[in-house]
């Protein structure tokens, strides 16, 4: 790795002997302009305008404009002869939370390196202290003719410069702020949280460039003489009518590819997946106070199979007590039977003092009848006494 800058960090009395390189590198297909008529490529040559002739690099300087349009030659010995302590030293002015910078002020990556085997230790001192305190150091720094401001942080074990932007070039947001008259409803907010659960994570190191690889395809195409396949049409975004049902359509869909293609976290498939509910649904309420759960197709099958089986015990459970209920009626039976000849035995006393009654009567017949024949009963009785 080339390094660009070479300087030391001053950290309090302590000097840092680094080397400066470039942290991040560009992928991106460039292309060059050429004549539409014959294919010729088109150059930019620097050409002076006082005599008309072409100036290489070399004969090439530095010159400020004025406001009236007087260049003033401007050389690297000028700029270097500036009473800068930062021309080649990366001065740190103290250190900060992370969280105190905002990421809009962050611009290019360098990478640290120790310059030589004496920077090791007073490098390695700097890098275990950032670590320790968990804070990034502040830092002034020149390069490329201009001061610059700096943040230093671990990452893998190196030391990172982020140059960033003074706080005077950050543009104020308040033009872009949108209307405040725009309200959002509980609903909807947990619909767009049901939203961030269901997409869940993303994997940085699995993201690519895709329209990069298409324009090299391209490119190979077109150098092979090849045919190129039409592109698919792409949707056109237009105009949102319903938030609430573009946010269920939208948490629907991330469910489907989630477990179409696994989940965001490695392609696993686990993790929380939101349940989606319609907002007028999931608002009412039924007069218990419980919230009327939405049953899917899925539900409604599992909750039918449910009653079936539920229907089926009852009446296995139904014809068991009838099946006791007549075993314990047997001994009812038993007893009408045993209570029969008591019916059959008042039937015969009652005969009984009937038969006696006729006898009775019988008798009371008999007496009339001698009483008719020979007078009355007393006196037969008298006499027979009395002969007697």
């Amino acid at each position: 790795m080339r390094s660009i800058w070479n300087g030391a960090i001053s950290f309090g009395l302590v000097s840092i002997p680094v080397k400066l390189m470039n942290a991040t590198e560009n992928h991106s297909v460039s292309f060059r302009q050429v004549h539409l008529t014959d294919g010729g490529r088109i150059r930019y040559r620097k050409v002076c305008e006082v005599d008309d002739e072409e100036v290489s690099s070399a004969e090439t300087g530095k010159a400020y404009e004025d406001a009236d349009g007087t260049l003033i030659p401007i050389t690297e010995d000028d700029l270097a002869a500036l009473p800068l302590p930062t021309n080649k030293t990366i001065e740190i002015l103290g250190f900060v939370p992370g969280s105190r910078i905002d990421p809009l002020q962050m611009d290019t990556a360098y990478y640290l390196s120790a310059n030589g085997n004496p920077a090791a230790k007073p490098y390695t001192l700097l890098r275990e202290a950032l670590k320790r305190s968990e804070k990034v150091a502040v830092a002034k720094f020149a390069l490329r003719g201009r001061e610059r401001l700096g943040m230093l942080r671990v990452a893998d074990d190196v030391i990172v410069m982020h140059g960033l932007l003074w706080p005077d070039e950050l543009r104020s947001p308040d033009d872009v702020v949108p209307d405040t008259g725009a309200k959002v409803r509980d609903a909807e907010l947990d619909l767009a949280d049901a939203l961030m659960n269901t997409l869940g994570g993303v994997d940085l190191d699995t993201l690519h460039d895709d329209y990069r690889e298409a324009v090299e395809e391209l490119v190979a195409a077109k150098a092979a003489g090849e045919p190129l396949e039409p592109a698919p049409e792409a949707e056109t975004g237009g105009k949102v009518i319903d938030l609430v049902a573009a946010l269920e359509k939208s948490v629907r869909a991330a469910k489907e590819s989630r477990v179409d293609g696994g989940g965001a976290d490695g392609g696993t498939g686990e993790g929380e997946v939101a349940e989606v509910h319609s907002i007028e649904r999931s608002t009412r309420r039924n007069p218990t106070g419980k919230t009327a759960e939405r049953k899917t197709p899925a539900k409604k099958a599992a909750g039918k199979s449910a009653t079936v089986e539920k229907t089926a015990e009852k009446r296995a459970a139904t014809k068991q007590p009838a099946a006791k209920k007549q075993t314990a009626t047997e001994p009812a039976a038993k007893k009408t039977t045993a209570k029969e000849p008591a019916a059959k035995k008042p039937a015969a006393k009652k005969t009984a003092p009937k038969k006696s009654a006729a006898k009775k009567t019988a008798a009371k017949k008999t007496a009339a009848k001698k009483t008719s024949a020979g007078g009355s009963a007393p006196s037969g009785r008298r006499s027979a006494r009395s002969s007697a």
